[in-house]
This record gives C-alpha cells, sequence and structure tokens, in this order.
C-alpha cells in the first residue's frame, strides 16, 4: 500500500510542477492545488498507515501493544487541507481580478511595469 502512495505522491509532484511551470495563470494556480495534495498526502504517509488500532491509547496502557498511526500528521493534514483551500480561494479572486483589470491570462501579456520596445534581459552573465 504505501508503494503505491508513494507514486501517487510522485505523480501528484510531477503534474503540480508541470501546470506550475505553466503560462496561464489558471493553471499555475490548479498546479498549487495538485503539489499541496501531493505534500499532504507525502506527510500523511510517513505517519503510517495501519488499520491495527485507533491511534489512541486506551486507559491505563502505557505503550501501544503493535503498530499505530500516528495521531500528529493527520491533525497536521486536515489543518494544511483548510490553510490550502482558504489560499486557492484568495489566489483564485486575485487571479480573477488581474483578468478582468489587465484582460489577460497569459503572464507574458500581463507585464505591464515592462515596455513593449524596451531592452531585453541579458542572456548570459
Amino acid at each position: 500500500m504505501e508503494f503505491l502512495l508513494a507514486v501517487l505522491v510522485g505523480l501528484f509532484v510531477a503534474v503540480g510542477i508541470y501546470l506550475l511551470l505553466s503560462r496561464s495563470v489558471l493553471r499555475m494556480l490548479l498546479g498549487l492545488v495538485v503539489l499541496g495534495n501531493g505534500v499532504n498526502l507525502l506527510i500523511f504517509t510517513a505517519g503510517r498507515l495501519t488499520r491495527d488500532a485507533a491511534p489512541i491509547l486506551a486507559d491505563g496502557m502505557e505503550r501501544p501493544d503493535g503498530p499505530i498511526a500516528n495521531p500528529l500528521p493527520q491533525a497536521l493534514i486536515l489543518t494544511a487541507i483548510v490553510i490550502g483551500f482558504a489560499m486557492f480561494c484568495f489566489l483564485l479572486v486575485l487571479a480573477w481580478r488581474a483578468y478582468q483589470s489587465l484582460d489577460a491570462d497569459n503572464t507574458d501579456s500581463m507585464r505591464l511595469a515592462e515596455p513593449e520596445d524596451g531592452p531585453q534581459p541579458p542572456l548570459s552573465y
């Protein structure tokens, strides 16, 4: 099971990086969400995946009898999901406002501060 989740994490990270390298702002936002989900799944997998016992010890137990899941990564993932969703909503509204004011979704055509026929940046140093 861990091997399949490791492959899924790698796939999420690869797709997220591919989308982040796009010139479209909406694809960048979707890449950020996919990359965040990949990292969340990585943390969740690192916290161990077992169904044998509950993550909380019963009364009177000093140590677990067998392998149990760690509750800390699960709590961190829940918090990261909420924060990631709020950040995505904020960035989506920001991208919508940029699209309304600039009438462009491509990052190359959003360069208002740079003159169109200005000098090109150096290609090497």
